[in-house]
């Protein structure tokens, strides 16, 4: 397997302190966040979603991406994917970042899924999300860049299963999805090897994160979600381990903590060691 940090986790390192901390601490490659930062907030202390540092600007000229592949590719280092976070059904976002893919030399970038709330209706999102899809898929046939939807609470694709469904008319070679059981803590529970079945061909790689619930009386709903350290939560990764090399899984790792536990370096260190320590 290959080795990966989301830098959404590293708020407080610049791209070039980035892929040196990676380099030095074992990584194979590094999912960059690809987004334009709002500049608001520059004044604030780092930040996973608000001042993150370690951040390629979505509006980065061609010049400003190959400097960032080059020093990637000199620190070793490979672009598993390209994290961008597109409005939902946003074809021109989709397309700028499939652009930015191909200069950074990354295989793929994550769209967009849409959103579910209590008034949504499910079956109007599907279709809509199924349209989104099959216009990334003709883009991603033009240049060469997966498109690929995540596991993750708050949309119509909260589980494998889910997710399963909306991308099953599809061509995997075109569209995947990211396996993140740390999201799945949010909305409930699937097995994790009926989920890496059900995903099948469509499985791109996977997330490593972890979260739990805690009572909180007087809250509405009175049991909360708080993200965890990888080992500790209710995902139990060696559970998830077993049921990927089960499936002979052989791909990437990306690890994105959330916990605040520890300082970056050290949560750097503590991940892949615990990780590899499961293999």
């Amino acid at each position: 397997m290959k080795f990966a940090v989301f830098t959404v986790m590293m708020p407080d390192c610049s791209p070039e302190e980035t892929v040196r901390l990676l380099q030095k601490h074992g990584y194979d490659g590094v999912e960059w966040r690809f987004t334009n930062p709002d500049q608001s907030r520059s004044h604030e202390a780092p930040s996973f979603w608000g001042n993150n540092r370690s951040t390629v600007p979505a509006d980065s000229t061609e010049e400003e991406l190959r400097q960032i592949a080059a020093m990637t590719q000199a620190h070793g280092l490979e672009i598993p994917n390209l994290a961008a976070y597109i409005r939902e059904g946003n074809l021109q976002a989709t397309e700028q970042a499939m652009k930015a893919a191909v200069l950074l030399g990354s295989p793929s970038v994550r769209i967009s899924v849409p959103g579910y709330s209590h008034d949504t209706h499910y079956w109007d999102a599907l279709k809509a999300g199924k349209g989104y899809l099959k216009q990334v898929e003709a883009l991603s046939k033009q240049y060469g860049v997966q498109g690929l939807i995540e596991t993750h609470h708050g949309n119509i694709a909260c589980s494998a299963s889910a997710a399963r469904r909306l991308v099953d008319e599809f061509d995997p070679q075109h569209i995947g999805v990211i396996y993140d059981p740390g999201n799945l803590v949010h909305e409930g529970f699937e097995a994790y090897r009926m989920g890496l079945d059900i995903l099948g061909p469509y499985l791109a790689y996977v997330h490593v994160k972890n979260a739990a619930a805690r009572h909180i009386p007087g809250a509405t709903p009175p049991w909360q979600v708080e993200w965890r350290t990888i080992d500790e939560g209710e995902v139990y990764w060696p559970q998830v381990m077993e049921a990927l090399h089960d499936i002979g899984y052989d791909g990437w790792l990306s690890m994105e903590d959330f916990s605040l536990a520890r300082p970056t370096e050290e949560a750097l260190a503590h991940h892949i060691s615990y990780i590899k320590s499961l293999l």
